[in-house]
């Protein structure tokens, strides 16, 4: 009887490990299966993280009780280092403060998504002036280039002249924001430039209505051209009600399968559209012939079908100078890195760095570049 239950107990603990292997592999499979038919596997992806971690955790307890089944384990996190170095990087002594070195081969770019300033009408609230925090925070950096998402701007004296201050205060006369048509108050992705613009312009993305946009802008910098294009792509669109859903399925309490039907469709919906949204950036970016610094809020983490199509054979910013996980978003998990800065093989990216200043619920991201020619 006792020999029959180890039997058991041996066949059971080698389908957990084959499972924890399955999964793993799967979510290393999300960035190349797309959502509008694979969309399980995308959240798989959503959640490599977890995956990895569990993986971990069994390598260990399999060391321990049969090594043997530790090789499954292992051949599965070989097969999945593309996945993990996209997700960890692990540069040393890249994110502090160096002195940025102006001139037409060296350049500093800003990515954030500034969250509409958090504070739009105009107030004398000393406690607060977040906005202030925010604009004084850009100042500090001292960059060439301004790429934001969710910049806002309004036409009535009640609001802030977020355009104006960067413009005039900050020194950013050069720029490109395309304003939604019909609204006084509005907001989307702009480029500020201490360099001239010859050319601009954007592509909608198939959703009338909202401000997901790619904005693209030409800089003449010396003889030579630069594009830079920034982006924000479909968010979940979570609300309060969904955050309350998340923590009630958190601390399991009654009715959660009502709850997360309804979160997970908004999840699956989300990441569909983002993906058709991906393809569209990935033509664009591929009828580009100048060299190219690409920013912005793609919604999505590295092990996904959007960051693959979207990066494509980009440098990563934060995968080149950065360490560690990297999070941009300071909201839910603490591994959504969702933020990013791609440049062309032209640049020599000299840092990489993350101001983790909860402002907006983006953190800002700061790289140094060099132009190679």
């Amino acid at each position: 009887m006792a020999g029959k239950a180890r039997r058991l107990a041996r066949r059971a603990f080698l389908i957990l490990i084959w499972t924890l292997a399955a999964v793993f592999l799967l979510s290393c499979a999300a960035p190349y299966l797309d959502p509008a038919r694979w969309w399980l596997v995308s959240f798989l992806g959503l959640g490599f993280a977890a995956t990895l971690l569990s993986l971990l955790l069994g390598l260990v307890f399999a060391l321990v009780i049969k090594p043997r089944y530790a090789l499954i384990l292992l051949g599965a996190l070989i097969l999945g280092i593309p996945s993990i170095a996209v997700f960890f990087a692990l540069n040393t002594g890249s994110g502090g403060k160096v002195p940025h070195a102006p001139g037409a081969r060296h350049l500093r770019v800003v990515q954030w998504n500034v969250a509409r300033f958090i504070e739009q009408r105009r107030n004398n609230n000393q406690g607060s002036q977040t906005r202030q925090k925010m604009l004084e925070q850009i100042r500090a950096q001292n960059a060439d280039i301004l790429c934001f998402q969710e910049f806002s701007q309004a036409t009535d004296s009640d609001h802030y002249d977020n355009l104006g201050y960067v413009r005039e205060t900050l020194g950013y006369k050069y720029f490109y924001f395309p304003r939604g048509a019909g609204f006084k108050n509005w907001y989307g992705q702009a480029i500020f430039s201490r360099y001239p613009l010859i050319d601009s312009g954007f592509v909608a993305f198939p959703r009338p209505g909202t401000p997901e946009k790619l904005v693209w802008a030409d800089v003449v910098i010396g003889r030579s051209i630069l594009r830079v294009y920034t982006g924000h792509l479909q968010s979940y669109k979570l609300e309060k009600d969904d955050y309350e859903r998340i923590e009630k399925i958190k601390n399991r309490e009654d009715s959660l399968i009502p709850h997360s039907l309804s979160l997970w469709e908004k999840l699956r919906r989300a990441t569909v559209l983002r993906a058709e949204q991906a393809r569209i950036v990935r033509q664009q970016l591929d009828r580009c012939n100048y060299p190219m610094i690409v920013t912005g809020d793609l919604n999505d983490v590295p092990n996904s079908y959007t960051y693959h199509h979207v990066r494509g054979d980009l440098q990563d910013a934060f995968l080149e100078k950065g360490f560690g996980i990297g999070r941009t978003f300071n909201g839910l998990a603490p591994t959504l890195r969702i933020d990013y800065i791609f440049a062309t093989d032209q640049f020599k990216i000299h840092r990489f760095q993350r101001i983790a200043r909860t402002l907006s619920d983006h953190y800002m991201l700061v790289a140094d570049l060099e132009w190679k020619r």
